[in-house]
């Protein structure tokens, strides 16, 4: 018998030979994608991030609330889709209400009422992403942490549910999984017990991606309310679009520095 680890100088009985074996694999696995299914197309993706994080960039969102429109939910229908969120089920012989209140919720609408005027404003909310996140110091086992390009996770391996940084979050950005998660994506894993809240499409930054599913869905939807990109970059569209815009943060009494700013109201 051959040892399968044993390297093989030769021609193979049933392959290609030793030198046009890359040749062979490419045009192999071109063939595999042709024959998956009628229609069926196998796109190719970027590898992930070969390199370490770093703070030369970092991550935020601009929202101009006065192209937010009211009643559109395009935002948070594609965060549920690229989450997994849209496959939560109401379990058995739960109540409705009792659900509604307890299922994840990575983006939520808020309107705004100003007291003087009157005006009503819709805007998305969502996980702040802070300079200075109340969740992270709070958080007694150090799941809740924030990346040196400035998106704030959960670590879901060293969450224990105490639920501490859902009191802390002044936005009320973050939810606790009750249930067992029976359908999940792999690229973003969830499970019962651990805290969860938008995290600025964290897989497609690791894989080279520029946008993030609300933007995207915000752009189809023909509004453009929502930008994304790097704030420390001064020619990046987000940066260029501050410049142009009077922008303010969600409390900002609370100076977090929030990489979520709002415009337009």
């Amino acid at each position: 018998m051959t040892d399968h680890h044993e390297s093989n100088t030769g021609p193979a009985e049933c392959g290609p030979s030793q030198p046009d074996r890359r040749t062979f694999m490419a045009t192999a696995a071109g063939v595999t994608a042709a024959l998956v299914a009628p229609g069926v197309i196998m796109h190719s993706v970027a590898g992930p991030r070969t390199e370490a994080v770093t703070s030369d960039v970092r991550w935020g969102l601009l929202v101009d609330t006065a192209k937010c429109a009211d009643g559109c939910s395009a935002c948070i229908e594609a965060c549920d889709r690229e989450n997994g969120l849209d496959l939560q089920t109401q379990p058995s012989g739960a109540q409705p209400t009792r659900w509604e209140n307890q299922k994840s919720v990575w983006i939520r609408k808020v309107k705004l009422q100003d007291n003087q005027t009157g005006r009503v404003t819709n805007l998305p909310l969502m996980c702040q992403h802070c300079e200075h996140p109340p969740c992270v110091d709070v958080c007694p086992t150090g799941a809740s942490f924030k990346r040196a390009d400035g998106i704030v996770l959960v670590d879901r391996h060293t969450c224990i549910g105490c639920r501490y940084c859902m009191m802390a979050c002044p936005y009320k950005a973050r939810s606790f999984v009750h249930e067992v998660m029976s359908n999940q994506l792999t690229r973003v894993p969830r499970g019962k017990g651990c805290v969860e809240s938008c995290t600025l499409c964290v897989h497609r930054r690791d894989y080279g991606e520029e946008s993030t599913a609300c933007v995207d869905a915000c752009q189809a939807a023909g509004h453009e309310a929502i930008i994304f990109g790097d704030l420390k970059d001064p020619e990046s569209p987000i940066r260029m679009r501050l410049a142009e815009l009077a922008s303010r943060q969600i409390r900002e009494d609370l100076a977090l520095n929030t990489g979520v700013r709002y415009a337009g109201f």
